[in-house]
């Protein structure tokens, strides 16, 4: 039976460890990988444009021995040249893997309910899974742990907080969130979150105030306020976000000089300054690298 990565919420803890585990053999032997996928092909359909999703991707395939297909906004055009149903039953006769990267969170799951191969999300509006999982494997790397480390995520309520909430309180990751008021996670996976929490002994706490945030963790992390799409909102936005950039004064108030992610790109001067961003505890290029590795082992878990 054919399985999906679309959502940490959907994996065990067991299948995440795992993922993990393999990530670190895939770091530090990338060669002894080289055979993994041979003769496979993944198709990477983006509707969105990308660097590290893109290339992390395509490199990974080569590296694993197999091959990958970009095709592009114009060369799809999902449900506008044809229905995604047809696009999803066309490729699972062609190649072993689509990963999909698009606006609406419904393409997602279509695309994965017509084909008959792997699906991976590699971003919707709803959803980032790829990033989240790089993200916690890079905590874990830094504090050789993840259980009850202290995650401050400051910033919009959008699709990577939507999947750090699920994978920190899968795997026991206290996380406290910052934005401003109307901009908050979806009610419903912050409640999904807080459930999977009481299992896995997990803090998630939410408030408009990136003071109280700063000063209790060992993980900061931020996103653009401005996602793809969003410029219209622009000048709204940067009004409600004010107060809520990561800057000296912000990352002064912290008493431990916590690490700094982000998934980039970033906008800098906007959601962070240049110098947290190029600070000695910015970890946002360890992130960028670990997307590689992580996707790697979950290509291997799926295509192989």
């Amino acid at each position: 039976m054919k399985r999906d990565f679309i959502c940490i919420r959907d994996w065990s803890v067991k299948e995440i460890e795992e993922i993990f585990s393999l990530t670190e053999k895939l770091k530090k032997d990338p060669l002894g990988f080289f055979s993994s996928l041979e003769g496979k092909t993944l198709a990477l359909i983006f509707e969105k444009p990308s660097t590290r999703t893109h290339v992390s991707f395509m490199v990974g395939m080569y590296q694993l021995g197999g091959n990958a297909l970009y095709l592009g906004p114009e060369q799809v055009k999902l449900g506008v040249r044809e229905p995604i149903k047809d696009i999803a039953r066309t490729l699972s006769r062609y190649v072993d893997g689509i990963v999909i990267r698009t606006f609406s969170h419904e393409n997602v799951l279509e695309m994965a309910r017509y084909a008959s191969i792997p699906v991976i999300n590699g971003l919707s509006d709803l959803l980032h899974p790829c990033q989240a999982l790089a993200d916690i494997f890079t905590i874990r790397e830094k504090k050789g742990k993840v259980r009850k480390v202290k995650l401050g995520f400051i910033g919009d309520g959008n699709n990577v907080l939507h999947s750090l909430l699920y994978g920190c309180s899968k795997l026991g990751i206290d996380l406290y969130i910052a934005t401003p008021k109307g901009y908050e996670p979806k009610e419903i996976i912050f409640r999904e979150a807080k459930m999977l929490a009481k299992k896995s002994g997990a803090e998630i706490r939410m408030s408009t105030s990136p003071y109280t945030v700063v000063k209790e963790c060992e993980f900061l992390y931020t996103d653009v306020w401005v996602s793809m799409g969003q410029e219209k909102e622009k000048r709204k936005r940067l009004r409600d976000f004010k107060g809520f950039q990561l800057n000296r004064k912000l990352f002064s108030e912290a008493g431990n000089m916590p690490y700094i992610l982000h998934c980039l790109p970033c906008h800098r001067g906007e959601e962070i300054t240049d110098e947290v961003i190029e600070g000695k505890n910015s970890l946002v290029f360890e992130q960028a690298e670990n997307r590689l590795h992580v996707q790697k082992a979950i290509l291997i878990k799926l295509l192989s």
